[in-house]
Order: structure tokens, then C-alpha cells, then sequence
């Protein structure tokens, strides 16, 4: 079964999408404490605050692109953040892929699918904390804790599978690469929103703070795609992150976009009542 939002929706979806990374200046006279890093407030249409930091951002076709925005929540949005708020009886958690961001820093992963590293680049520590970008779904990251989701990591439901029997729901977000016990753990639950295409698209081994590539990515033979021959994998459709037409799909244990939401979902109020209430 296919459910696409009504059309009304997919006018709001192409209104509100497409400047997650791309962001604008709107002044640079917001002046940090002295002994910050200055603080800048960016000129986005979004239900929350953005920011990016001075000196941290490249310049791409001319335009600034901020590496590490910020987001707050916009008294103005009192309201509606009251409407979309977490709230203890919904009992859902969102899996913060933490997995996947230590793959894609560099050097890593990325860097040996390229052919400039060996496979030492395929194990690399997991840090405590990554900058919030794209790779990770830093922006739905950002989001759900500002709406005050319940927030665990790879990490936990690798040590501990059966933490997701305490809840009713569970998000993931771009949880890309994942272990087996966190794999079966996730397809096992009933009720899993799998927010961002390309999740449990690789198999990695977690011991000591330290991921290895096991299976997957084309890895360790060519024709191996998705490492645990997921039949639900949807990673062909990660590359849509206009979100025009968006809409979810039904799977065995849940429902799936046929989207990239990461430039939509601090925008778009219906998407953010869509995950409250799935």
C-alpha cells in the first residue's frame, strides 16, 4: 500500500524545500560573546531559527554553503511547537545514526571507495560527536531534539537490541550503516518509520569504539549491494531531495518515504504532524 500526502501538501512540500545546505546571509553584525565563536542568523524560510558560525562554511557556485548550521526554536512558534511537541504517550525514540557519520568522515569509507585509501580506511573510531550535516540527517537530527524526541544511538541498540521492545514507535533517520544485532532489532520491531531512504544499507562490526565494513556498499565483492539483502532496501530513492511529490510506503514492519526529507522536515509542518502521529 502507497499513501501520498493530498495535493494540498505537495504545494506546501514545493514551497518549503530546497536551502538546507545552500544558506544565505542574512547579517553579519550578530555579535556572539567575545569569547565565542560569532554566531550568524541565516535569511531561511523555516518553522526554526538557523545559524551558521563565522569562517565555517566553502564557497559553492558563488554562494556561501554553511558546513555546520544550528538550529533554535523561534519564539514566534510557540504554537505550533506545542502541536508537534513529543509527548510521553506517543513512546516513540529516534536511532541517531552515529554509525554512519563516523563512516562517511574522512579519512574513512569514503575515502577507500574512492581508491585513495587501502581497506585501513574501512575501520575507523567512532567519535563522540560529529558536525551535523547532510550524510548524517543532521537537520531531522536537530529537528526531533528541538521537538523533544527521545533520542538513542546505534551504539545503544547495538549493546542492548532489546531496548526497542520499550517502545511503541521507532525513527530512524540516515541510519546507513548498522550491525547485524542492530539490523535484526529494527526489521523485528512492528512499527518503524524509516525516515530517510539508504538505511540498513551496509553491515559494520562495532567492537572498542571502532567500526569495521563488513558487507555491503558493493563490499567485499562488487555485486554485494545491500550487505543483509534487505528486500525493503529503497536506497535508489536518496537521491530525490527536492521532496516534490513525497510520499510513504508500507513495508512489513512500517512505512518508508520515497523521498530525502533532510531539506524538507524543518520546514514542512504537515511532515512534522505526519511523523508525530504514523
Amino acid at each position: 500500500m502507497k499513501i501520498k500526502f493530498l495535493a494540498s501538501f505537495t504545494v506546501i512540500i514545493v514551497f518549503v524545500i530546497g536551502v538546507a545546505f545552500f544558506l544565505q546571509i542574512q547579517s553579519e553584525n550578530d555579535v556572539a560573546s567575545p569569547n565565542e565563536i560569532k554566531k550568524i542568523k541565516l535569511d531561511i524560510s523555516s518553522l526554526f531559527n538557523i545559524y551558521g558560525f563565522e569562517e565555517n562554511f566553502e564557497i559553492k557556485n558563488g554562494k556561501k554553503t554553511w558546513r555546520d548550521v544550528k538550529f533554535e526554536l523561534n519564539p514566534e512558534n510557540n504554537e505550533l511547537y506545542e502541536k508537534l511537541n513529543y509527548e510521553s504517550d506517543e513512546n516513540a525514540v529516534v536511532i541517531f545514526p552515529i554509525f554512519t557519520a563516523a563512516a562517511y568522515n574522512e579519512p574513512g569509507f569514503y575515502t577507500y571507495y574512492r581508491g585513495e585509501c587501502d581497506e585501513q580506511c574501512i575501520t575507523v573510531r567512532v567519535q563522540d560527536g560529529y558536525r551535523s550535516d547532510f550524510n548524517s540527517s543532521g537537520n531531522g537530527f536537530q529537528v526531533l531534539t528541538l521537538l523533544g524526541y527521545e533520542i538513542i544511538s546505534d551504539i545503544d541498540v547495538d549493546k542492548n537490541p532489546d531496548i526497542l521492545k520499550n517502545y511503541d514507535k521507532v525513527i530512524l533517520l540516515h541510519n546507513e550503516y548498522v550491525t547485524k544485532k542492530e539490523f535484526t532489532a529494527i526489521t523485528n520491531h512492528p512499527n518503524v518509520l524509516y525516515l530517510y531512504p539508504n538505511a540498513l544499507y551496509a553491515e559494520v562490526d562495532y567492537d572498542n569504539d571502532f567500526i569495521t565494513l563488513l558487507r555491503g556498499h558493493n563490499f567485499p565483492e562488487l555485486e554485494i549491494v545491500n550487505g543483509f539483502d534487505w528486500k525493503s532496501d529503497n536506497s535508489f530513492l536518496e537521491y530525490d531531495t527536492n521532496c516534490n511529490e513525497m510520499g510513504f510506503d508500507r513495508i512489513d514492519n512500517g512505512w518508508m518515504p520515497n523521498c530525502y526529507p533532510e531539506e524538507a522536515i524543518h520546514k514542512s509542518k504537515v511532515l512534522l504532524e505526519m511523523i508525530k502521529e504514523f
